[in-house]
């Protein structure tokens, strides 16, 4: 592997950081409206409204106000927001772990569940149980994520009210700490569910259709000529074959968690980003937008940086020059 490559790849998410950046501030000065509106009652005088832009730095030149946007981005300093009067960066630190609590569980479950089984029923091609959890992939795969986490609460929340139908604690909340923890898992069951349901088709077509291919190939039947056991021949060939795509697959996966985030956390009413971002996105509440649409482009841009590091790792055919 050369290390130009990296470096120029480092290079070029840089550069479309900046882009990014830059579009994030354009296009929210170009929208319509005042944001001093959003924040002021029309009864206030102007000597307020006044105080309120210097506050804000909109009564800046719009280049210096773009200037202090890039810096303070960089160090993470989002602003306060125009609805809660609070900084940024603290709320998105408070929704954080709930999001990645939902999210990370159920991405853990879509791809051991979905790569687990594609192995699995890629060497029984064709029996009655390949064709059912295939059929079955391919419909859940089909069904959108909210039509998904609809179903559930009406049937596990309000015909059979087994879990909560909202929020991330219940109100008011236990004091200690193995209850907390029971009451945290048990508000999470139906949000991860929901997004494990809809998301591990993909994971267990995808597999499964690779390894189909690859045990066709020349170097499958040599491995079975040589004597090596079925077991050998699957994961120490075929599915090796195949590993690299997969890993890659993981890593462009991650960034796209947080846009399941925003249907999921809002059927549910979790207490998460991505109920934040969409609250934000209503109220025009434009610090929060324009702080989590940059945490999503960096975790965009990481994720592929990775991918290209890892796919490099587990693939020694890859000669970069």
């Amino acid at each position: 592997m050369s290390g130009a490559y990296y470096w120029r790849r480092l290079g070029y998410a840089l550069i479309t950081l900046f882009v990014i950046m830059t579009l994030n501030f354009i296009i929210f000065r170009i929208m319509p409206g005042d944001p001093v509106s959003l924040v002021l009652s029309p009864e206030f005088t102007p000597e307020v409204r006044q105080m309120l832009r210097e506050m804000y730095g909109l009564d800046q030149p719009l280049w210096t106000q773009y200037l202090l946007y890039m810096k303070n981005t960089l160090a993470f300093d989002f602003g306060r927001s125009f609805v809660t009067r609070q900084p940024v960066l603290r709320e998105l630190l408070a929704r954080l772990p709930n999001t990645l609590m939902l999210l990370g569980t159920a991405f853990v479950l879509n791809v051991v569940v979905g790569v687990v089984l594609g192995i699995k029923m890629a060497t029984r091609q064709g029996s009655r149980l390949e064709t059912g959890v295939t059929g079955v992939s391919l419909f859940l795969n089909a069904m959108p994520s909210f039509f998904v986490g609809l179903l559930l609460l009406l049937t596990f929340g309000y015909y059979w009210p087994i879990f909560p139908i909202r929020g991330t604690m219940s109100v008011p909340p236990p004091t200690e700490f193995w209850p907390i923890i029971f009451d945290r898992i048990h508000h999470m069951i139906l949000p991860v569910t929901a997004v494990s349901l809809s998301g591990y088709g993909s994971w267990y077509l995808y597999t499964r259709n690779n390894v189909i291919g690859a045990l066709g190939q020349d170097y499958v039947l040599t491995a079975r000529a040589k004597g090596l056991t079925q077991r050998e021949v699957l994961y120490r060939h075929a599915f090796r074959s195949v590993l690299p795509p997969i890993v890659t697959l993981v890593f462009l996966s991650l960034p796209g968690l947080i846009t399941g985030a925003v249907i999921t956390e809002s059927i549910f009413s979790l207490y998460g980003v991505g109920r934040y971002l969409v609250d934000a996105t209503l109220q025009q509440d434009y610090p929060v937008v324009q702080g989590c649409f940059f945490v999503i482009a960096l975790a965009v841009l990481a994720c592929n940086l990775l991918a290209d590091l890892v796919y490099g790792l587990v693939d020694p055919r890859i000669r970069l020059r």
